[in-house]
């Protein structure tokens, strides 16, 4: 507060200074003292002056500062004006806006570099009266659709007829579908468009995205050949490494002029070694023909219950055996249209991987529940083991993954193709203390 009353000090004093030299002045009369009456006039007007080149700098400084920030032009460098102690708090509140300014730009700058480097062509429009302006144009949609970055709604109808159509028929609201385009006289590409619109600030803008179906089919499609083939390199170097270490130490054996009892008992226990890793790749590519070769489902309607019951049949000894308390939660009468062979093979599948799940566990619990929903049905069972960690929840239904050092990998991966065959899906969902399986077929 007393810095803000610092410049009407100065003004004040220059006030007085001006009064007491015109006060001289005018005393002063005597003819003999003109001179100096001159002088003191000069120095009065000098003072004047002064006084209005002061106040006009100072309103000067003021009013370009609040142009500034209105303006949001922040080039100007007000720190050489520090001597106007009672601007303090409008060279602050300058440097604050210049602050948030730079750190929108930062931002700016940051957002339009990731979307520039996302494979999913991205255009925002911004409503401006009743036309549209094209607020932004990712790179990958400028390059995909040969398509300048133009600034116009209507240039780039002029450019791609085909998507700006579809969204003038929408009238420009939300919507989810699939459109073709032709893209420099190529063949014509399908492409999934999600739009969204939305109001900021009294701004309305338009998101549009277009990715590629062909695209995303070969992404995923590269991702699922990646992951198959480190699991099949890393199984069959399991095995090849050994066999071939062991063919070594024979060969060596055999080129001895004579085989003691002992080498004999080492060529032996090789043959038996390579037998057994040979009889674990017989074992691994027969699993790869199975879910290659999947049969198509064979449906029929088949009682929910009596589904179960022999499921759970075929399980009881091993149930026994672990001391496992099953539960059948389902009370009500059910008949699904599905092939029960191989739904009975999912459902083993999944009891089995809970018996493994259990191995642990004192008190140990499978819970089967079921529940209709939306034209769907659920099948869910739960066991009370340790869960699945996290860092390979993700890899549960890769094919050849597993964590037993018995298993082959493929009881998931073949019951998620055997419930996917049904037009349904099997989820896992993994909370601490259990783990469910659920499977979900979509009722006709």
């Amino acid at each position: 507060m007393f810095k803000s009353l610092k410049i009407y000090h100065l003004l004040f004093i220059r006030l007085i200074l001006i009064l007491v030299v015109m006060t001289i002045t005018i005393k002063i009369e005597s003819s003999t003292l003109l001179f100096t009456q001159i002088f003191l006039g000069f120095i009065a007007l000098m003072l004047m002056v002064e006084l209005y080149f002061y106040v006009k700098n100072a309103f000067s400084i003021y009013e370009r500062t609040i142009v500034s920030i209105l303006q949001n032009d922040f080039t100007t460098d007000y720190s050489k004006h520090k001597s106007y102690n009672n601007y303090v708090n409008l060279f602050q509140l300058y440097e604050n806006h210049k602050n948030k300014q730079n750190e929108e730009v930062s931002k700016d700058i940051v957002y339009r570099s990731i979307l520039n480097n996302i494979e999913t062509g991205i255009v925002i429009l911004q409503k401006e009266n009743n036309d549209w302006n094209v607020f932004l144009m990712n790179d990958y949609f400028c390059s995909h659709f040969n398509v300048p970055k133009v600034s116009k709604w209507k240039y780039l109808k002029n450019q791609l007829p085909s998507l700006c159509e579809v969204i003038e028929q929408q009238d420009f609201r939300e919507v989810k579908t699939s459109l073709e385009i032709r893209v420099n006289q190529q063949d014509t590409q399908t492409f999934a468009m999600q739009t969204s619109r939305s109001e900021i600030y009294g701004q309305d803008y338009f998101i549009v995205l277009l990715d590629s179906i062909q695209n995303v089919i070969d992404k995923k499609e590269k991702e699922a050949w990646i992951n198959l083939m480190k699991v099949i390199s890393h199984e069959l170097l399991n095995s090849v490494t050994p066999i071939r270490s062991l063919l070594q130490n024979l060969q060596e054996l055999v080129q001895q002029e004579t085989i003691s009892a002992d080498d004999i008992e080492d060529m032996k226990s090789s043959v038996a070694a390579m037998l057994r890793r040979s009889d674990h790749l017989q074992q691994f590519i027969e699993g790869y023909r199975k879910l290659a070769m999947l049969p198509s489902p064979q449906k029929e309607k088949i009682d929910l219950q009596k589904l179960i019951d022999n499921s759970l049949q075929i399980m009881s000894p091993l149930f026994k055996k672990n001391a496992i308390e099953v539960i059948n939660k389902i009370t009500f009468n059910h008949y699904l249209f599905v092939d029960a062979q191989q739904i009975e093979q999912v459902l083993i599948n999944l009891f089995t991987n809970c018996i493994y799940a259990l191995n642990e566990i004192e008190e140990k619990r499978i819970t089967i529940t079921s529940e209709m929903k939306d034209n769907r049905f659920f099948i869910m069972i739960t066991d009370n083991g340790n869960g699945i960690e996290k860092e390979i929840e993700n890899k549960v239904f890769l094919p050849f993954f597993t964590t037993r050092k018995e298993g082959a990998g493929i009881g998931l991966t073949l019951s998620k193709n055997i419930i996917e065959a049904h037009n349904g899906y099997l989820a896992l969902k993994n909370e601490e203390g259990q783990t469910t399986f659920t499977i979900c077929l979509i009722e006709n």
